[in-house]
C-alpha cells in the first residue's frame, strides 16, 4: 500500500518523515524504561522493575509497529540511534514523575502525527494511529496513578510494592494492535 500524500524534496510526505522519526522517540523511550527498571531493580523493588520492564518492552513494540507501518507503506524504515538516556535519580519520585513526563510528551507526539496525516489527507495513515492514540490514553492514566500512589505512601516503597502487584499485573496482549516487524515480545 503506498501513500497518495504530498511528498518533499526529501521524498516523504511531512508525515511519513515524523512517523520515521517516531520510531527514535519509541526506540528511546524503551531504552528509558530499562534504565528506569535497573534503578528499581538495584534497590530491590521487583514490582516497580518489573512494571518499567514491562512498558520498555512495550515501547519497542511500538517502535516495530511503526517499522512495519513504514515497510507495508514502501516508506524507508532507517533505524536510528537512541536519544541520550537519563541514568541518575534522587528518589523513587522522580522515576514515575519522568516516565509521566515522558508519556505526555508521547503523547504529544502522537496528536501531531495524526493531526499531520489529515491535513496530508494520509487516511490510512490517520487511521493507523488510531490505536497509539488510545494506547497513550492508558499509559497516561497508568503513570499518573503509580505516581499519586507513590506520593500517598509517604516514603513506603512497600506499600507502593504491594499496590503494583495486586493492582498492576502484566496486561495480556491487546489482539487490535497493529502487527510488528518481526516478533512482537509482548
Amino acid at each position: 500500500m503506498t501513500s497518495t500524500t504530498k511528498t518533499t524534496e526529501h521524498g516523504l510526505s511531512k508525515f511519513h518523515r515524523l512517523l520515521v522519526d517516531q520510531v527514535r522517540h519509541e526506540f528511546t523511550a524503551s531504552q528509558q524504561y530499562i534504565a528506569l527498571a535497573a534503578w528499581f531493580d538495584d534497590r530491590d523493588l521487583p514490582q516497580l522493575a518489573r512494571v518499567f520492564y514491562r512498558q520498555s518492552l512495550e515501547e519497542r513494540d511500538h517502535a516495530m509497529m511503526i517499522v512495519r507501518f513504514l515497510l507495508d507503506s514502501d516508506v524507508p524504515a532507517t533505524i536510528p540511534q537512541t536519544d541520550e538516556i537519563q541514568n541518575d535519580f534522587e528518589e523513587p519520585r522522580d522515576l514515575v514523575a519522568f516516565a509521566l513526563r515522558q508519556e505526555r510528551e508521547v503523547t504529544s507526539q502522537f496528536h501531531l502525527l495524526a493531526r499531520t496525516a489529515r491535513e496530508e489527507g494520509d487516511y490510512t495513515g490517520e487511521q493507523f494511529l488510531q490505536w497509539f492514540l488510545k494506547e497513550q490514553t492508558e499509559e497516561e492514566a497508568k503513570m499518573s496513578t503509580l505516581l499519586a500512589v507513590v506520593d500517598r505512601s509517604n516514603g513506603n516503597l512497600f506499600d507502593v510494592e504491594t499496590f503494583v502487584a495486586r493492582e498492576m499485573p502484566d496486561e495480556p496482549s491487546d489482539p487490535t494492535a497493529p502487527a510488528t516487524a518481526g516478533p512482537s515480545v509482548s
